[in-house]
């Protein structure tokens, strides 16, 4: 049973990129967890099918943290083809995770957003984390964009 007095802190944060490339062509890439591990650093094993996932669908991911490995254990909460992909996941540390995918055309482009979600952290997120955070964001959406893009 949850303890009504235990105190949770929520966070979000998105980013987002411009892609030379349908929306449709960049949501089958970043919903088919086998495509994490090569723009995601931390994400190093996945046991998915290889194919963009949608709601419904549930994958097992091996991801690197500070103090060694956590198994993380998604479902596919909410799809709408070329549009939304939004998957969850717990861990202990941080509770839930919820990760949505946002599309839309921004001209001859694909505005692509990614947002990470934690509604009820058990502790709150540190300055250095955002940072940490916002570096990541960075690095894997300009992977991302290199690696839809080259496909064209």
């Amino acid at each position: 049973m949850a303890d009504p007095d235990r105190q949770t802190h929520s966070f979000e944060r998105s980013h987002d990129i411009l892609i030379d490339a349908d929306p449709g062509d960049v949501l089958d890439y970043v919903s088919n967890p086998n495509s994490w591990p090569e723009w995601i650093a931390a994400s190093h094993h996945i046991e998915s099918p290889d194919r963009p996932l949608v709601k419904g669908d549930r994958f097992r991911e091996l991801w690197h943290t500070r103090t060694g490995e956590a198994e993380l254990n998604w479902l596919v909460t909410d799809y709408a083809a070329g549009r939304l992909w939004i998957g969850e996941t717990k861990t202990p540390f941080t509770g839930t995770i919820i990760v949505r995918y946002d599309l839309e055309r921004d001209g001859s482009q694909t505005r692509f957003t990614r947002t990470l979600i934690n509604p009820a952290r058990p502790k709150p997120i540190t300055p250095k984390m955002v940072d940490a955070i916002d570096k990541e964001a960075e690095i894997s959406l300009r992977n991302i964009k290199e690696n839809v893009e080259k496909r064209r």
